[in-house]
Formats: C-alpha cells, sequence, structure tokens
C-alpha cells in the first residue's frame, strides 16, 4: 500500500494534466484521491482496469489516470460501460459521472444497467447542479435552490439517486460526503469488488455554480454545510421509529449517508456467460443410416 500521497500522484496520475482544471473548494479532487487509495489498496492491475465517463466537470477524471479511459457523449457513460464490460468480462470498469449525466440525461441508462445488474462501479459526484455546462437546475437540485434556469428557487422535488439505485435492485449501493475521507475509500473498495452493479454517491461542494448562488461560495462555509446537512442512516433511521417529536423535526433537511444495500445477485456477466456456455453444450451426432 502506497504511504504517501506524492507517490500515489506519481504511481497513477498523469503529470501533463496538471494544474487541474477544477475550481477552489471543489471536491471532485478528494474523489479522484479516494478512488486511487481504493484502487491501491486492492492492487488492482491498471492494464487490466478502463475507467468510463460522460460529460461534466467530474467526467473529466478518467484523463487524468495513467490507465485506458472512454470521455463518452453526455449521460451515455453507463451505455459504453455495458459495451466494454461484455466484450471483456474480465475487466475491472469504473465510471466516474455527475448528477445530471447520471440521473439528468442518462436516466434511463442508470434504470437498466441497474435492472440487468451489469458488472460496474459507478462513483456518482452529486454537487446539485449541472456545473460545467452553466449551472443549471439539476435532478438533484434541493427545493428552493437558486440555479442559472431557477433564479427564484427550484420547485422540483430533487431524485435521490441511492434510494433509486436501492429500490430498483442494485446490489451494492453507498452514499457520503467527501468531508468522510475513509468511508468513501471502504466504500469503492466494496464496490469494486462487488460482483454486479455497484453505485457509490458522493457529496462534493461546488463553490462556483452552485455555492456562489446559495450563500455558500466561501469555501469553509460550503464544506461545513454538508457537516451539519448529513447524517448516518442508522442514526436517521432509530429518530424515525423510536424518537420524540422534536428529535423527529431535526431530520427536516438532513441528507441520509452510509451504506443503502449490500447484497449479492447474480450479475448481467454471469447471466450472459451461463447462457453461452449452455449453447457450447456437445450433443450427439445423429446416427448415420447405412448405405
Amino acid at each position: 500500500m502506497i504511504k504517501d500521497a506524492e507517490t500515489l500522484r506519481n504511481k497513477y496520475l498523469r503529470d501533463a494534466m496538471f494544474p487541474t482544471i477544477f475550481c477552489d473548494g471543489c471536491g471532485i479532487g478528494n474523489v479522484l484521491q479516494y478512488t486511487l487509495w481504493a484502487i491501491d489498496n486492492l492492487g488492482l492491475d491498471m492494464d487490466r482496469t478502463v475507467f468510463v465517463s460522460g460529460i461534466g466537470c467530474s467526467s473529466r477524471l478518467p484523463g487524468y489516470i495513467k490507465a485506458d479511459g472512454l470521455h463518452t457523449t453526455h449521460g451515455r457513460a453507463l451505455a459504453f460501460a455495458t459495451g466494454v464490460k461484455v466484450a471483456n468480462p474480465d475487466l475491472t470498469v469504473i465510471v466516474f459521472t455527475g448528477d445530471g449525466d447520471c440521473a439528468g440525461i442518462g436516466g434511463n441508462h442508470f434504470i437498466h444497467a441497474i435492472r440487468r445488474n451489469i458488472d460496474i462501479t459507478v462513483i456518482a459526484v452529486n454537487n446539485f447542479t449541472y456545473g460545467m455546462t452553466g449551472g443549471q437546475v439539476a435532478p438533484t437540485t434541493p427545493i428552493g435552490s437558486i440555479t442559472t434556469t431557477t433564479p427564484y428557487g427550484s420547485a422540483e422535488p430533487p431524485f435521490d439517486m441511492s434510494e433509486m439505485a436501492k429500490v430498483i435492485g442494485a446490489p451494492y449501493v453507498a452514499r457520503w460526503p467527501v468531508t468522510y475521507p475513509y468511508q468513501p475509500i471502504k466504500s469503492i473498495e466494496a464496490g469494486v469488488q462487488k460482483r454486479g452493479f455497484a453505485f457509490v454517491e458522493l457529496f462534493a461542494p461546488c463553490p462556483t455554480a452552485y455555492g456562489r448562488r446559495n450563500k455558500l461560495r466561501n469555501i469553509e462555509q460550503a464544506w461545513q454545510w454538508y457537516r451539519d446537512h448529513v447524517i448516518l442512516l442508522d442514526d436517521y433511521e432509530r429518530i424515525q421509529r423510536f424518537g420524540s417529536a422534536e428529535e423527529k423535526r431535526s431530520l427536516v433537511g438532513k441528507l441520509k449517508i452510509g451504506v443503502f444495500q449490500d447484497v449479492e445477485k447474480r450479475s448481467f456477466t454471469d447471466a450472459l456467460e451461463e447462457q453461452i456456455a449452455s449453447l457450447r453444450v456437445d450433443k450427439p451426432e445423429p446416427e448415420r443410416q447405412a448405405a
């Protein structure tokens, strides 16, 4: 296991890509760091690991890593990742996507990749906005938030991507803010090791596109907001069941974090291999009739 960040950078990252495009206070760099720690802890063979992304700030991440990668069209990362995995099931496929890329433009691919249980790990960076394309309202934007397309506040209820992934049937689902360093690393490790669709959602501050319109432009203030507005899933469920009325009121506006689901299911790759194997079963040749 690598002991320091400099060695981690030299081993896994392309020097030509620095300095990064990320704004001061952006949490996407932390997502990359946590992913690299997880990869190193697992000892993944980078020659057999492929990174796929769509369009958006977080979707630039494959370009920084010394490995094969696909920077695809907006919302189509999961479709491309499905093709890569089916074409070569021995590869480890990791997808970087954003909340708009995954749940908005790519929402249909998101649903069906989970339904098929494609053996890939999806790291979804949720910053509540379309950060790269202008700061528009996203499927995850909290009610009342100011964006370029909701100047008086968003009136739309947001998607909960992790709850969606759980309900649709993803065998592994976890969500953490980037203010928690240890848990995201362990969840990414668990996701890569899971046979089937693994979804790791990471809350990341966007001080520029989202923060400056919602009184979170100050970097320290933005990061503190995530510390103040998250609650562990176990604590949330305990208060919902046994808490006082005052405790239940304190849950309003809180974002649940933790491991939402961890089960075993047959993956699409396994099902496909079983089907192919059944077609290859040697059948007895028909008896030849005497002339």
